[in-house]
């Protein structure tokens, strides 16, 4: 899995120059003069292999983003911070990435917004190694604890430390560790790198397989979620410049055609027919191992791609107590800028 990724950075990387010529300063760059013709995409995945981004890959394999006319083109990079950087940069038109980062990015300026919302809560576990459940039992328990986040300032970073503050801890009391995703999160664990630490599947499944953690808090659920952090926490989105999606209107539209179409049809099909539309090589751990990853996930997916007022609002509760950039600076944030439900609903309505 890191092999792919590292590939698609490198691609993405070597592209850039050639996208350059396209990007300029315009609003209206990467179009012919006059009329709007882009049918090409390029679109960054926070870790293209994790089951809470599963659309975006799903949404190719069977064929809904050709159906629109769209050439879109998926690369991957599983911290959603450098994420963030390639859309800013201009060498990616999008991310599949978590919402939060709108918000956070709104306070250095930036107008990104969320224009398909995948789901309501963030699919995240919090894992504890299986020789340490016993003394680690609840976010109560961390201190003293080494924890892992996938890096500094990510998501996971904002959610562990909120958790560990509704413990009743300070940021002192324990000790984060950039634990990565994937093989490296599962090293962590194994080689007592971390005691505990927030991943997605299919990472939860294969270490619930191997004995060699257990899951603590399940936020792959509504009821797990709102248990864990207070209320909604709206996360897998398909996220874009303000200024490219209002330069380029019909390319978004035909983007959201495509996701709302992938999030109707994973409502209608089984864990099992899902698994099988995807890359084989996702299933590294083994077929019905994946095959459990989606069946533990895939609830969390909202089927309609429309964000929920109420989970914006809880994410930038959180967000104005553990983000730097966003601590102090809560009443200055508009969340209307963050979100747009204009092409979700037509899709809905049409």
């Amino acid at each position: 899995m890191r092999t792919r990724s590292a590939m698609a950075v490198v691609l993405a990387l070597t592209t850039a120059a050639g996208l350059a010529a396209c990007r300029g300063t315009s609003p209206n760059a990467g179009t012919s003069s006059g009329t709007d013709t882009t049918t090409q995409a390029k679109i960054m995945v926070g870790g293209i292999d994790k089951v809470i981004y599963l659309p975006a890959k799903l949404t190719e394999q069977l064929g809904y983003f050709k159906a629109e006319g769209l050439d879109v083109q998926l690369l991957t990079e599983p911290a959603g911070a450098i994420a963030e950087n390639v859309l800013i940069s201009g060498d990616v038109q999008g991310v599949v990435g978590f919402y939060d980062h709108t918000v956070d990015l709104q306070t250095k300026g930036k107008c990104i917004e969320s224009v398909v919302q995948f789901a309501d809560v963030p699919g995240e576990v919090e894992m504890v190694a299986t020789d340490k459940a016993q003394q680690i039992k609840s976010p109560a328990d961390f201190k003293g604890r080494k924890l892992g986040v996938t890096s500094p300032g990510s998501s996971t970073d904002f959610l562990t430390q909120y958790l560990a503050t509704k413990g009743g801890l300070s940021r002192g009391d324990y000790t984060t560790v950039k634990a990565g995703a994937g093989q490296t999160f599962i090293a962590a664990i194994t080689n007592g790198g971390i005691d505990a630490g927030m991943t997605t599947d299919p990472t939860a499944a294969q270490l619930v397989s191997t004995g060699k953690a257990q899951v603590m808090l399940d936020m792959r659920t509504e009821e797990g979620t709102r248990a864990a952090l207070g209320g909604l926490y709206p996360a897998s989105s398909l996220y874009m410049d303000c200024a490219w999606v209002k330069a380029h209107p019909q390319v978004v539209q035909k983007l959201a055609n495509a996701f709302v179409k992938t999030l109707r049809w994973i409502k209608g099909h089984s864990a099992e027919e899902i698994a099988a539309k995807m890359p084989a090589d996702y299933a590294a751990g083994g077929k019905d191992l994946y095959v459990k990853s989606v069946h533990d996930t895939i609830g969390m997916f909202n089927g309609d791609g429309v964000m929920k007022p109420e989970g914006a609002k809880n994410v930038l509760e959180v967000l104005s107590q553990f983000s730097p950039n966003v601590k102090g600076k809560k009443d200055t944030i508009d969340l209307s800028k963050t979100y747009t439900t204009q092409f979700v609903s037509k899709r809905r309505s049409s």
